[in-house]
């Protein structure tokens, strides 16, 4: 957003919309970036790649956290199974429930959930430096669609102008006509400038219009009928940007610009994603804690005292004299299940510890993760070298781009006034008949070109200007 602010101020334009007689809304520089900012795929592609990264550092986060997972399940089982009251096995149909929860731990895991951990902070700042790459373009490049408007509207301007004067002539030298002043072939020459103006006129008509659908599309507005910007006039900006040492400019870009940042950033992230993978190589620790208790629908056996007919049963003999040995006879009989939660509280049971896992051979899975890791690490790097150099052109570009604009300002600005002055001189000429219609023409053509070549000069000059500050970092103070 800081570019932005920079881009909004630099030309120094009224705020929000303007409104016409006719309804049609005036759309300010401010409000067109806005609107794309808003509106462009791109940037809201952007957007959710930063939300993406916010979730990935909450995964990373999380794997430092005890996990907690409950069980539960009930089935039915028929044929011959175990009779979990007796022991038995019985043809039988038995309805089993039980349910457990279990809390791990990661102890130690090579480091790997530190080093994901810091993988994911680094993301998120490599997408947000991408976010405001993105809004840096898509501001430069809705600020160049907005001054080409500019440009064509006052190009139409200047012929507008330039065309009511030949009228105001046509007109005089009627008079003159009339008067017998001046011959009536004079005229002729002023009808056909005026002609050709009318021509490059409609032309420019239809560039502004132009224009304006171009920049109406990079905004995805479809209303072109309605759309138009605000009529601003705009000086060239205070800046000794072009006294700067070329060489500042660049180390300067260096630390300011996303793109390097991005590339720093994802280098970053390749040593990291190197770390993790080697991580793979220690011995991993967890701990867990198990509770698990279950419930069955099968019958009890409960004592029912001692069997009145036959109290006693042997068990087993006196090997020295052959005595028998006896118990009570107790009688058993079958009753219904426990109450569910009784059994649940009966049958529960808990175990813990701890799970070493010592990775030993993996089929070369490990090592070949760490040289693919260490590859990317490589390539990450060349593309942070190829970036800087790409951003070095850049900035000797937009220096040179900028050199030139001032240049042919300057010349621009110096060509109107001579021909302004040659104009002026014929129209004196003309006045007192010391000149005829075609000379004046010449001049009065040669005149508005260089007006329009002015009006082209001074809006590049502007935003070779501001292309160069932005690689400089200046901003204004928020």
């Amino acid at each position: 957003m800081k570019k932005l602010i920079l881009i909004i101020l630099c030309f120094s334009f009224s705020q929000g919309f303007s409104q016409e007689s006719e309804a049609k809304i005036q759309w300010t520089l401010e409000a067109c970036i806005k609107h794309a900012f808003e509106n462009n795929i791109s940037i809201k592609q952007s957007q959710l790649n930063i939300e993406d990264a916010d979730i990935n550092k909450s995964d990373a986060v999380g794997n430092f956290l005890p996990s907690l997972n409950l069980n539960a399940s009930n089935s039915w089982n028929s044929g011959l199974t175990q009779n979990v009251v007796t022991g038995v096995l019985e043809n039988q149909v038995t309805r089993n429930f039980s349910t457990g929860a279990t809390v791990g731990i990661n102890v130690f895991s090579g480091l790997q959930n530190w080093r994901t951990l810091q993988r994911a902070k680094l993301s998120q700042l490599a997408s947000q430096y991408s976010l405001e790459q993105m809004e840096d373009d898509i501001a430069l490049f809705i600020a160049n669609a907005y001054l080409q408007v500019l440009v064509s509207k006052q190009t139409l301007a200047v012929l507008e102008e330039q065309n009511l004067i030949t009228q105001q002539q046509i007109d005089q030298t009627q008079a003159l006509i009339e008067a017998g002043t001046v011959p009536e072939g004079d005229i002729l020459e002023l009808q056909a400038t005026n002609a050709d103006e009318q021509q490059q006129i409609i032309v420019a008509k239809n560039d502004v219009k132009i224009s304006l659908i171009s920049l109406a599309q990079a905004l995805l507005i479809k209303d072109y009928e309605n759309f138009d910007i605000a009529d601003e006039s705009y000086d060239i900006p205070i800046t000794d940007i072009m006294n700067r040492d070329i060489g500042e400019i660049i180390e300067e870009a260096k630390k300011e610009r996303y793109e390097v940042l991005v590339a720093e950033k994802d280098v970053e992230i390749a040593q990291k994603n190197v770390e993790i993978a080697r991580g793979a190589y220690y011995p991993t620790l967890r701990g867990f804690f198990n509770y698990n208790t279950r419930e069955s629908d099968r019958e009890r056996f409960v004592s029912a005292g001692v069997d009145p007919n036959d109290p006693t049963r042997q068990i087993g003999f006196v090997e020295d004299t052959g005595a028998a040995v006896v118990t009570p006879n107790f009688l058993t009989e079958a009753i219904g299940p426990r109450d569910f939660v009784d059994q649940l509280w009966r049958n529960d049971g808990i175990s813990y510890g701890l799970q070493l896992n010592i990775p030993v051979f993996n089929g070369f899975a490990t090592r070949n993760n760490v040289k693919r890791s260490q590859i990317n690490l490589e390539r990450s790097k060349n593309q942070l070298q190829q970036a800087e150099l790409d951003l070095e052109a850049d900035v000797y570009q937009a220096y040179v781009d900028a050199q030139g604009a001032a240049k042919a300002y300057d010349a621009a600005v110096k060509s109107v006034q001579a021909q302004q002055n040659a104009y002026d001189f014929a129209k004196e000429r003309f006045d007192v008949g010391m000149s005829n219609a075609f000379d004046l023409s010449q001049s009065k053509t040669r005149l508005t070109n260089a007006q329009n070549r002015m009006v082209r000069a001074k809006y590049d000059y502007i935003f070779r200007i501001k292309v160069l500050e932005l690689f400089f970092g200046e901003r204004p103070v928020e």
